[in-house]
């Protein structure tokens, strides 16, 4: 019985391990497809297009891992808590794997095409926060951190504060005649996969609290306080999928 107990607890903490590299990947990722965007670095979009089947292949195999866990050791309370966690985990980093490859996408069709200052300020910015937010939501993986992981909400608001004031930007942008209105879509979905990358990173967090502590999320919860990202927060009156191609 010992012995099944320590495989039990080596599996669990090899399926930990791999998972957190595969989020780590992903982060990575982030900021090298935004680059890949404001340069329309044609190489660097294929390279991490290709490189994103890999990551579902290893996204699968974590899963099978974890069925395995389930399957063979039928681990119960908070142990179950923990392989449940662990599997919708795995699809977060794998739709968001999905996203950075969108964006990846995106930088083709919109090729050859200048963006403008502003609009390029936002990119850069939206990609710095998504980037932030899956760091953060890693960390409060590995480490256990309900704290953290509560804290992710909050960075995810001032990256859809980021949303909106880019689908902003490209309306001025277009009216202005400096990009037509094909380009003005784009942008506006390349927008939707920086947003969704952040919610993603928070679903993970979720998780973690929902392992540490039984926390179930509250989906009907009261709208979140709109922030101005040029200023103070506003308090509310009232207590995914992009398409890929």
């Amino acid at each position: 019985m010992d012995e099944l107990r320590k495989n039990y607890h080596h599996e669990l903490e090899s399926a930990r391990a791999e998972l957190a590299r595969l989020a780590a990947l992903v982060a990575e990722l982030i900021p090298r497809a935004t680059q890949v965007l404001l340069d329309g670095d044609l190489e660097g979009a294929d390279y991490i297009i290709r490189g994103d089947e890999a990551i579902d292949d290893r996204c699968v195999d974590l899963e099978e891992q974890c069925i395995r866990i389930l399957a063979l050791q039928a681990p119960v309370a908070t142990e179950l808590r923990q392989v449940v966690a662990l599997l919708k985990m795995i699809a977060e980093v794998e739709r968001s794997g999905d996203l950075v490859r969108n964006i990846c996408k995106a930088a083709r069709r919109i090729y050859g095409h200048e963006l403008d200052p502003k609009l390029r300020g936002i990119i850069h910015r939206m990609g710095e926060q998504a980037q932030q937010i899956y760091a953060a939501a890693i960390e409060a993986f590995v480490e256990n951190d309900v704290a953290k992981a509560a804290a992710l909400d909050d960075m995810d608001a001032y990256l859809d504060a980021l949303q909106k004031q880019f689908i902003q930007a490209i309306f001025e942008s277009q009216a202005a005649g400096r990009i037509d209105m094909q380009i003005a879509v784009q942008l506006a979905i390349v927008a939707r996969f920086y947003e969704r990358i952040g919610d993603h990173a928070v679903n993970i967090a979720e998780r973690v609290r929902f392992v540490m502590t039984g926390w179930v999320p509250d989906h009907k919860k009261p709208q979140r306080p709109k922030i101005d990202i040029d200023g103070p927060a506003e308090q509310p009156a009232a207590a995914e999928t992009a398409g890929d191609s």
